[in-house]
């Protein structure tokens, strides 16, 4: 069987395209570094390689036809990665009139039909506080289970003065970036809070590189991201004056200060990495939450029917979990069944019978059938 040769790998093109930090090293460990890389390379390009001389030219022939399957299969799936892509966006356009309807109405701006116009009768002052739908959007946000947990009562009456959520792509990776408009609000002074994720363009799926959030500009004693701690002077003291203290304390506003990814991984042990990712990872999980569940069905988080949507769907997986159970009684019911008779049959083994018995092939049979293994139950 011959061997194929390798392609090789010319080192200048190493030394040509190391990054700066590593054109600072000396000549002696960037020869190392270019033959470390030169090495891995080679590994991965004949690995495939490996395998294959190990077959059968039979068996060679086939895998090569299954390789070109695969080919057709990886450009029709690109395809359809690139026209789904296309259809997204082209519905996202479509979505953009529907949701500024969805602002003039929940802020007052238009009027449905057969709503009267209740301003000649009452007046401005007493118009303007009926028009449009009072907190609609942390009452939407209350309902979500997600972003519930994240909001105390302190952030509703900040939240109150919502207007709108919107999310949009950004063209430099994967990500996505969310805005929150509000109103004027004696908390801070943003008109726009945003919130960017960027991404990672992986083979597999996108990865979470960064989040950025925004500065929130507090009026002074509305800061509720932090909570004011007073504590008393010790007796005697020269200063009679309390001591003053601040500590972070829990609220929604935190999602608008994201966890910082250090430039220098080792500046951080295992434990800290790994609290590091599962901050990310909620994080992400709020955002995500807020893009694919809130923006586009903001009215049925309001009302709560998204909320009863998910409890059904959480009472189906359990009325699944359910039937799973059962049949891992009803087979240990036949596996105690199974031991019983066995039991049995030793008995008639230990006492004398009174004339000649035998334990057949079929019984014996019959016994090992009864207990099904976990992978041959019924779905």
């Amino acid at each position: 069987m011959s061997n194929p040769k390798k392609e090789s790998f010319d080192m200048s093109d190493f030394d040509s395209s190391l990054p700066a930090a590593a054109a600072a090293l000396s000549a002696e460990d960037r020869a190392g570094l270019v033959n470390a890389l030169k090495d891995k390379l080679q590994d991965l390009a004949g690995h495939h390689t490996d395998v294959m001389e190990t077959l059968s030219p039979e068996v060679r022939k086939r895998v090569e036809a299954l390789k070109e399957i695969q080919s057709q299969h990886d450009e029709l799936e690109a395809m359809f990665l690139e026209e789904r892509a296309a259809l997204a966006a082209k519905y996202q356009k479509q979505y953009e009139p529907l949701y500024t309807k969805r602002f003039e109405i929940v802020n007052g701006i238009v009027e449905v039909e057969g709503v009267t116009d209740v301003s000649v009768e009452q007046g401005e002052d007493k118009a303007n506080e009926g028009k449009g739908v009072p907190d609609f959007w942390v009452t939407a946000m209350r309902t979500n289970e997600i972003l519930s947990e994240e909001i105390t009562d302190r952030d509703e009456e900040a939240l109150k003065y919502l207007k709108d959520i919107k999310w949009c792509k950004i063209d430099s990776s994967k990500g996505f970036k969310l805005e929150f408009f509000f109103d004027t609000n004696p908390f801070f002074k943003n008109s726009v809070l945003t919130k960017t994720y960027h991404m990672i363009d992986d083979d597999d799926e996108p990865i979470l590189e960064k989040a950025i959030g925004t500065q929130i500009e507090w009026y002074p004693g509305k800061c509720l991201t932090q909570k004011v701690l007073k504590k008393k002077p010790k007796k005697g003291a020269k200063n009679a004056k309390p001591i003053i203290k601040t500590e972070k304390c829990e609220s929604f506003f935190n999602f608008f200060s994201p966890p910082e990814v250090p430039d220098d991984d080792a500046d951080i042990d295992e434990d800290e990495a790994e609290e590091l990712q599962n901050l990310m990872e909620q994080d992400y999980d709020i955002g995500s939450t807020i893009r694919d569940k809130l923006i586009p069905h903001a009215v049925s988080w309001y009302t709560g029917e998204a909320a009863e949507g998910n409890e059904l769907d959480m009472v189906d997986d359990e009325d699944d979990d359910e039937d799973d159970d059962d049949e891992e009684d009803e087979d240990e019911d036949e596996d105690e069944n199974d031991d019983d008779d066995d039991e049995d049959e030793e008995e008639v083994k230990n006492k004398k019978p009174s004339g000649p018995k035998k334990i057949t092939r079929a019984q014996v049979a019959g016994g090992q059938e009864g207990e099904r293994p976990p992978e041959c139950k019924q779905q």
